[in-house]
């Protein structure tokens, strides 16, 4: 193998990574970012609950929901700026230079192909660019998940070793008849399939709010918790100059799957299953920067929400990742 062809195998290998690195930072843009954000009250250490039998038919796909134009921005601008300008720009003199078309080369191979330096120069940004991303998500409040309730753990709370096998042990249909059950005897009139359709209709105005980048809408649908996170997410956003636009948007089935009480509040969990399409603009330029304009987005999430109990209002106090 030519030592041409070497330099040019190892180029692509840096490329490949860089590329899976940058990738990794552009987290999916919708209300929550495709992440698990959230408390879940003590159940917030075991996974969410799995559907326990066949999942019931649809429920009638709502009809597509437009948000307003002004749209939503995404994070990881300054990554995806200084990888697509900087790393971009480099990569493409460089391959350039390495199929024989460009003057002498800064590596000392005077034109001939790609160097030593420039190898160890692009392995080095590829590095940076991962501690950057780590060092990103651990610091950043707003994207640790559970963060907002690991700073306010219920006071009756202790997490004890067994509690991951307890809850593994539970028979999820009795565990959702006698959470129900529980959420009946405070409040005669709580209907199921009325709290699918408030849940979904909660949905719609939560996405719709997180695209127009103003969370006063539904401030009183949120928990607090919840809407720090949103808050810091929407505040991060914006600074990065990007638009997250969600369009298309149906739900295509609500399902309860949780209920519980604990400390004087009831939980219920719902499995949302969902399609839109989303994308991402330059907030100047409008040019697409991620995601797709025509291939539509599926997904599957668990929202909960929680109130005192009683007759009271439901908030949103989580998003799960199924």
């Amino acid at each position: 193998m030519s030592g041409k062809t070497i330099r040019m195998f190892t180029l692509t290998a840096v490329l490949v990574m860089i590329t899976a690195v940058v990738g990794a930072s552009q987290a999916e843009a919708r209300a929550g970012g495709g992440r698990s954000v959230g408390s879940r009250g003590s159940r917030s250490y075991s996974p969410p609950s799995q559907p326990y039998s066949q999942p019931a038919p649809a429920r009638p796909a709502a009809p597509a929901y437009q948000p307003s134009p002004m749209g939503q921005p995404q994070s990881g601008g300054f990554l995806r700026s200084m990888a697509g300008g900087l790393v971009g720009g480099m990569l493409g003199g460089m391959l350039f230079r390495g199929l024989g078309f460009g003057g002498p080369g800064i590596g000392g191979m005077g034109g001939s192909g790609i160097g030593l330096f420039e190898i160890i120069l692009l392995a080095g940004i590829g590095y940076l660019i991962y501690r950057f991303i780590k060092k990103r998500r651990e610091e950043a409040p707003a994207y640790s998940g559970y963060d907002a309730y690991q700073q306010t753990p219920p006071v009756s709370y202790s997490p004890q070793p067994s509690d991951a096998a307890t809850a593994a042990l539970r028979d999820p249909a009795a565990d959702l008849d006698q959470g129900l059950a529980h959420v009946r005897q405070m409040d005669a009139s709580f209907d199921e399939e009325r709290f699918c359709d408030n849940a979904m209709d909660i949905f719609f105005k939560i996405q719709g709010a997180w695209m127009n980048r103003d969370l006063a809408p539904v401030g009183n649908l949120l928990t607090e918790e919840m809407k720090r996170t949103f808050q810091g997410d929407v505040d991060q956003l914006l600074r990065d100059k990007r638009v997250n636009r969600l369009e298309n948007i149906a739900v295509r089935n609500v399902e309860i799957v949780e209920a519980w009480q604990e400390s004087g509040e009831d939980y219920l969990m719902v499995l949302i299953t969902a399609n839109l399409l989303d994308y991402t603009t330059d907030d100047v330029t409008g040019q697409v920067v991620a995601g797709s304009k025509t291939d539509p987005v599926k997904f599957q999430e668990f929202w909960t929400f929680r109130r005192p109990v009683g007759p009271n209002p439901w908030r949103l106090t989580a998003i799960d990742q199924k």
